[in-house]
């Protein structure tokens, strides 16, 4: 095997396989993966790069798991917990809607005294007070944690979700799906197995989801590829996927990066990722540069890299900066354009079905900072 069959079947649009993607991961140059991926990203999506209006809602960081790469969790009793109330999390909605936003991410700690309802009334009031927002919700371990809480079937839970105003979900919790690296770093949460029956499932009841991988931690090439396939092998079943997002770890405030002294990926680390998940993942659409993870100038990059969306204003993330990301904790649509058309590249903007989203010229700053009361959580 040589680069050359590689570019061979790239160019021919033909499915490479596991071994294929462990001689791009372990001999590839950068510059030859950039352009094999931006070939992909072009035939994909032409010269558009999306963008969307969102806020993230994290309605507790009280959590019964202890995920060593986690920096974003709080014990029960500790300063740091908190739990939102409903008038704090419709304040949220209210503030994402008049900022133009068409999107509320949902996500956040598992709180062992809270019950389900708690969970479930949180898309259910947003929904009901704001029923124009898009709400994507909780990953697939909640949708676990939700289950055993009740005893019930996920399936039937989503579907309830659903009937509350679900819109769709987030890709989060997959971490690395190979056993070796999960029982190290996530071993009592939701494992492989749940998570992808629970995309299924999601899929099978209508609603799209997202999907995503942590890397730059204790996990090697083949574990990487191996995820990849896995995710390939149920977009092929279902068509449910509609963007893959690595997620570079960030190591700060985490047990994992502490005790293993570990290092935030290289940029160069982040578009190899970025570029080996364009050209393994065929089936999907989209792959996402998470600027909040990868930083501006190299999510900027990884547009010529295969990525063709770069997420959105992103108000209120809570997550990663916990785990020591220094950038800004929001972006406004006129810095996304700007960003995009930096590079050579036609911002759209989307919703979070990937509809296209039309307004005014007068309307492009909606998402801009607005003034409103600080509701302390």
């Amino acid at each position: 095997m040589n680069i050359n069959d590689i570019r061979a079947k790239v160019e021919a649009g033909q499915r490479l396989t596991f071994d294929d993607g462990i001689f791009l991961e372990e001999h590839a140059d950068l510059f030859t993966l950039g352009q094999l991926a931006d070939s992909v990203r072009e035939r994909k999506n032409g010269d558009v790069a999306y963008y969307n209006v969102n806020t993230h809602l994290n309605a507790t960081n009280v959590c019964v798991y202890r995920c060593v790469f986690c920096a974003f969790r709080a014990d029960l009793k500790s300063e740091k917990g908190y739990v939102m109330s409903d008038a704090q999390i419709i304040h949220r909605a209210a503030e994402a809607e008049k900022r133009g936003a068409t999107e509320l991410h949902i996500v956040g700690g598992l709180h062992h005294q809270l019950p389900y309802d708690w969970y479930l009334n949180v898309v259910r009031i947003v929904h009901q007070h704001h029923p124009r927002l898009h709400l994507k919700a909780y990953t697939a371990v909640e949708w676990d944690w939700f289950a055993r809480l009740t005893g019930r079937t996920t399936r039937d839970i989503l579907g309830e979700f659903k009937d509350a105003g679900l819109g769709s979900l987030p890709g989060g919790g997959a971490e690395i799906f190979h056993r070796e690296v999960r029982d190290i770093i996530c071993e009592h949460k939701a494992d492989t197995d749940s998570w992808l029956r629970i995309h299924r499932e999601a899929h099978e009841l209508g609603l799209r989801s997202n999907a995503t991988m942590l890397y730059g931690h204790i996990e090697k090439p083949m574990h990487r590829i191996d995820h990849l396939c896995k995710l390939r092998e149920l977009q092929d079943r279902t068509g449910g996927f509609q963007t893959f997002i690595p997620l570079a770890f960030h190591p700060d405030n985490t047990k994992l990066g502490i005790d293993r002294k570990l290092q935030k990926p290289s940029a160069i680390m982040d578009l190899r990722m970025i570029a080996i998940a364009r050209l393994m993942l065929d089936n999907f659409q989209h792959i996402k540069a998470y600027w909040v993870m990868l930083g501006i100038p190299t999510a900027q990059l990884a547009l010529s890299y295969g990525a063709d969306d770069i997420d959105g204003t992103v108000v209120h993330e809570k997550i990663y900066h916990d785990a020591g990301s220094d950038t800004p904790q929001e972006l406004t649509v006129t810095q996304l354009r700007r960003l995009i058309e930096e590079v050579g590249r036609v911002p759209k903007e989307r919703d979070t079905l990937y509809n296209e989203v039309f307004r005014s010229d007068t309307d492009w700053r909606a998402g801009e900072s607005v003034s409103l009361p600080v509701v302390a959580v």
